[in-house]
Protein backbone atom coordinates (compact mmCIF):
# COMPACT_ATOMS: atom_id res chain seq x y z
CA UNK A 1 0.00 0.00 0.00
CA UNK A 2 1.24 3.50 -0.85
CA UNK A 3 -0.20 6.84 0.16
CA UNK A 4 0.06 10.51 -0.75
CA UNK A 5 -1.26 13.84 0.47
CA UNK A 6 -1.87 16.71 -1.97
CA UNK A 7 -3.17 20.26 -1.69
CA UNK A 8 -5.19 21.61 -4.61
CA UNK A 9 -6.55 25.05 -5.39
CA UNK A 10 -10.25 25.50 -6.10
CA UNK A 11 -11.13 24.49 -9.65
CA UNK A 12 -8.13 22.21 -10.14
CA UNK A 13 -8.78 19.33 -12.56
CA UNK A 14 -6.82 16.10 -12.88
CA UNK A 15 -7.51 14.91 -16.40
CA UNK A 16 -8.96 11.52 -17.31
CA UNK A 17 -6.66 8.67 -16.34
CA UNK A 18 -6.62 5.21 -14.77
CA UNK A 19 -4.42 3.22 -12.39
CA UNK A 20 -3.05 -0.30 -12.35
CA UNK A 21 -3.89 -0.40 -8.63
CA UNK A 22 -7.07 0.25 -6.64
CA UNK A 23 -7.34 3.79 -5.26
CA UNK A 24 -9.06 5.20 -2.18
CA UNK A 25 -9.63 8.97 -2.33
CA UNK A 26 -10.42 10.97 0.81
CA UNK A 27 -10.78 14.75 1.07
CA UNK A 28 -9.62 16.05 4.42
CA UNK A 29 -10.73 19.56 3.43
CA UNK A 30 -12.91 20.68 0.53
CA UNK A 31 -14.93 18.65 -1.96
CA UNK A 32 -13.73 16.37 -4.76
CA UNK A 33 -15.88 15.01 -7.59
CA UNK A 34 -14.57 11.84 -9.22
CA UNK A 35 -16.18 11.39 -12.64
CA UNK A 36 -16.29 8.07 -14.51
CA UNK A 37 -18.09 6.98 -17.67
CA UNK A 38 -21.02 5.93 -15.48
CA UNK A 39 -21.42 8.92 -13.19
CA UNK A 40 -19.90 11.26 -10.63
CA UNK A 41 -18.83 10.09 -7.17
CA UNK A 42 -18.36 12.59 -4.35
CA UNK A 43 -15.58 12.58 -1.74
CA UNK A 44 -15.79 14.95 1.23
CA UNK A 45 -15.07 15.13 4.96
CA UNK A 46 -17.17 12.09 5.90
CA UNK A 47 -17.12 10.10 2.63
CA UNK A 48 -14.31 8.49 0.64
CA UNK A 49 -14.40 7.20 -2.93
CA UNK A 50 -13.14 3.73 -3.81
CA UNK A 51 -11.93 3.53 -7.43
CA UNK A 52 -11.11 0.03 -8.73
CA UNK A 53 -8.00 -0.56 -10.80
CA UNK A 54 -8.38 0.09 -14.51
CA UNK A 55 -11.34 2.48 -14.15
CA UNK A 56 -11.05 5.60 -16.29
CA UNK A 57 -11.81 8.69 -14.20
CA UNK A 58 -11.03 12.36 -13.63
CA UNK A 59 -10.89 14.53 -10.51
CA UNK A 60 -12.33 18.02 -10.06
CA UNK A 61 -11.66 20.02 -6.90
CA UNK A 62 -14.13 22.48 -5.35
CA UNK A 63 -12.77 24.88 -2.76
CA UNK A 64 -9.18 24.81 -1.52
CA UNK A 65 -8.76 21.11 -0.79
CA UNK A 66 -6.46 18.66 0.89
CA UNK A 67 -6.72 15.24 -0.76
CA UNK A 68 -5.40 11.96 0.58
CA UNK A 69 -4.94 9.02 -1.81
CA UNK A 70 -4.12 5.42 -0.89
CA UNK A 71 -3.16 2.81 -3.47
CA UNK A 72 -3.78 -0.93 -3.00
CA UNK A 73 -2.40 -3.79 -5.08
CA UNK A 74 -5.09 -5.66 -7.01
CA UNK A 75 -4.42 -8.85 -5.07
CA UNK A 76 -4.56 -7.15 -1.67
CA UNK A 77 -7.70 -5.00 -1.64
CA UNK A 78 -9.77 -4.41 1.53
CA UNK A 79 -12.83 -3.47 -0.57
CA UNK A 80 -14.61 -4.83 -3.63
CA UNK A 81 -12.51 -4.32 -6.74
CA UNK A 82 -15.25 -4.48 -9.36
CA UNK A 83 -17.09 -1.14 -9.13
CA UNK A 84 -16.61 2.38 -7.74
CA UNK A 85 -18.18 3.01 -4.36
CA UNK A 86 -18.58 5.69 -1.69
CA UNK A 87 -17.95 4.65 1.92
CA UNK A 88 -18.62 6.44 5.17
CA UNK A 89 -15.57 7.77 7.03
CA UNK A 90 -15.92 7.55 10.81
CA UNK A 91 -13.85 9.67 13.19
CA UNK A 92 -11.45 6.75 13.75
CA UNK A 93 -11.09 5.96 10.05
CA UNK A 94 -10.46 9.64 9.32
CA UNK A 95 -7.61 9.79 11.84
CA UNK A 96 -6.12 6.59 10.42
CA UNK A 97 -6.23 8.00 6.89
CA UNK A 98 -4.52 11.17 8.03
CA UNK A 99 -1.94 9.22 10.03
CA UNK A 100 -0.91 7.09 7.05
CA UNK A 101 0.12 10.20 5.14
CA UNK A 102 2.18 11.80 7.89
CA UNK A 103 5.74 12.51 6.71
CA UNK A 104 8.54 10.57 8.36
CA UNK A 105 6.35 7.69 9.51
CA UNK A 106 8.56 4.71 10.41
CA UNK A 107 8.06 1.27 8.89
CA UNK A 108 6.93 -0.34 12.15
CA UNK A 109 4.43 2.43 12.91
CA UNK A 110 3.17 2.38 9.33
CA UNK A 111 2.61 -1.38 9.45
CA UNK A 112 0.52 -1.10 12.63
CA UNK A 113 -1.56 1.78 11.25
CA UNK A 114 -2.08 -0.05 7.94
CA UNK A 115 -3.32 -3.17 9.74
CA UNK A 116 -5.96 -1.23 11.69
CA UNK A 117 -6.85 0.84 8.63
CA UNK A 118 -7.54 -2.26 6.55
CA UNK A 119 -9.74 -3.66 9.28
CA UNK A 120 -11.79 -0.45 9.50
CA UNK A 121 -12.14 -0.27 5.71
CA UNK A 122 -13.55 -3.81 5.64
CA UNK A 123 -16.10 -2.72 8.27
CA UNK A 124 -16.99 0.57 6.55
CA UNK A 125 -20.54 1.02 5.34
CA UNK A 126 -21.55 2.37 1.98
CA UNK A 127 -22.77 5.98 2.06
CA UNK A 128 -23.49 6.67 -1.60
CA UNK A 129 -23.56 10.21 -2.86
CA UNK A 130 -23.46 9.62 -6.58
CA UNK A 131 -24.72 11.48 -9.64
CA UNK A 132 -25.21 8.87 -12.38
CA UNK A 133 -24.53 9.76 -15.99
CA UNK A 134 -27.60 9.78 -18.25
CA UNK A 135 -27.35 7.75 -21.45
CA UNK A 136 -30.67 8.52 -23.07
CA UNK A 137 -30.36 11.95 -24.76
CA UNK A 138 -33.81 13.03 -23.52
CA UNK A 139 -32.84 12.28 -19.92
CA UNK A 140 -29.43 13.92 -20.35
CA UNK A 141 -31.12 17.05 -21.71
CA UNK A 142 -33.55 17.13 -18.78
CA UNK A 143 -30.70 16.82 -16.28
CA UNK A 144 -28.81 19.69 -17.90
CA UNK A 145 -31.89 21.90 -17.78
CA UNK A 146 -32.12 21.32 -14.03
CA UNK A 147 -28.44 21.73 -13.17
CA UNK A 148 -28.05 24.83 -15.36
CA UNK A 149 -30.24 26.75 -12.89
CA UNK A 150 -30.93 24.93 -9.63
CA UNK A 151 -32.48 28.03 -8.12
CA UNK A 152 -35.64 27.42 -10.17
CA UNK A 153 -37.80 24.41 -9.23
CA UNK A 154 -38.42 22.51 -12.47
CA UNK A 155 -41.42 20.20 -12.62
CA UNK A 156 -41.56 16.98 -14.60
CA UNK A 157 -44.18 18.58 -16.84
CA UNK A 158 -41.89 21.53 -17.60
CA UNK A 159 -38.97 19.20 -18.37
CA UNK A 160 -41.09 16.90 -20.53
CA UNK A 161 -42.29 19.81 -22.64
CA UNK A 162 -38.76 21.07 -23.29
CA UNK A 163 -37.32 17.63 -24.06
CA UNK A 164 -40.13 16.73 -26.46
CA UNK A 165 -41.25 13.75 -24.44
CA UNK A 166 -44.05 12.85 -22.01
CA UNK A 167 -44.03 13.08 -18.22
CA UNK A 168 -44.61 9.33 -18.04
CA UNK A 169 -41.64 8.58 -20.30
CA UNK A 170 -39.35 10.96 -18.43
CA UNK A 171 -40.32 9.49 -15.06
CA UNK A 172 -39.69 6.01 -16.46
CA UNK A 173 -36.22 7.04 -17.68
CA UNK A 174 -35.26 8.33 -14.23
CA UNK A 175 -36.29 5.02 -12.66
CA UNK A 176 -34.73 2.91 -15.42
CA UNK A 177 -31.33 4.63 -15.67
CA UNK A 178 -30.88 6.08 -12.18
CA UNK A 179 -33.00 3.71 -10.09
CA UNK A 180 -34.70 6.68 -8.46
CA UNK A 181 -37.47 9.22 -8.95
CA UNK A 182 -36.97 12.69 -10.39
CA UNK A 183 -37.52 14.44 -6.99
CA UNK A 184 -34.97 12.11 -5.35
CA UNK A 185 -32.41 12.73 -8.09
CA UNK A 186 -32.94 16.49 -7.85
CA UNK A 187 -32.46 16.42 -4.08
CA UNK A 188 -29.14 14.58 -4.44
CA UNK A 189 -28.06 17.00 -7.17
CA UNK A 190 -28.93 20.04 -5.06
CA UNK A 191 -27.09 18.65 -2.03
CA UNK A 192 -24.01 17.98 -4.17
CA UNK A 193 -23.98 21.53 -5.51
CA UNK A 194 -24.66 22.87 -2.02
CA UNK A 195 -21.51 21.12 -0.83
CA UNK A 196 -19.58 22.90 -3.58
CA UNK A 197 -20.98 26.33 -2.67
CA UNK A 198 -20.25 25.79 1.03
CA UNK A 199 -16.71 24.60 0.26
CA UNK A 200 -16.15 27.74 -1.80
CA UNK A 201 -17.22 30.00 1.06
CA UNK A 202 -20.90 30.72 0.45
CA UNK A 203 -23.11 31.21 3.49
CA UNK A 204 -25.91 28.81 4.37
CA UNK A 205 -28.51 31.37 3.24
CA UNK A 206 -26.74 32.06 -0.07
CA UNK A 207 -26.41 28.33 -0.73
CA UNK A 208 -30.06 27.69 0.04
CA UNK A 209 -31.19 30.27 -2.51
CA UNK A 210 -28.70 29.23 -5.19
CA UNK A 211 -29.73 25.58 -4.95
CA UNK A 212 -33.47 26.14 -5.00
CA UNK A 213 -34.67 25.79 -1.41
CA UNK A 214 -37.54 28.09 -0.50
CA UNK A 215 -36.05 28.88 2.92
CA UNK A 216 -32.74 28.33 4.70
CA UNK A 217 -34.51 26.16 7.29
CA UNK A 218 -35.80 23.83 4.55
CA UNK A 219 -32.25 23.60 3.20
CA UNK A 220 -30.82 22.82 6.64
CA UNK A 221 -33.38 20.06 7.17
CA UNK A 222 -32.70 18.36 3.81
CA UNK A 223 -28.92 18.73 3.96
CA UNK A 224 -28.79 17.34 7.49
CA UNK A 225 -30.96 14.37 6.51
CA UNK A 226 -28.72 13.48 3.54
CA UNK A 227 -25.29 14.31 4.97
CA UNK A 228 -25.78 13.57 8.66
CA UNK A 229 -24.61 17.04 9.68
CA UNK A 230 -25.91 20.60 9.33
CA UNK A 231 -24.62 22.76 6.46
CA UNK A 232 -23.24 25.17 9.04
CA UNK A 233 -21.06 22.49 10.67
CA UNK A 234 -20.06 21.18 7.25
CA UNK A 235 -19.02 24.66 6.16
CA UNK A 236 -17.01 25.22 9.33
CA UNK A 237 -15.21 21.91 8.91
Amino acid sequence: MSENRHRHAAGHVIERHRHDEHQLVYVHRGVLAVRTDHGTWVACADRAVWMPAGTWHEHRVYGDSEVLTLMFATGDAPLDGTAPAVIGVSALLRELLVATTEPGLGDADAARIHAVLRDRLRRAHGRPLTLPEARDPRLAHACRLVTDDLSRPRTTAWLAQRTSTSERTLSRLFRLEFGTTYPQWRTTTRVFHAMIHLAEGATVTQTAHRCGWATPSAFVETFTHVMGRTPGSYRTR
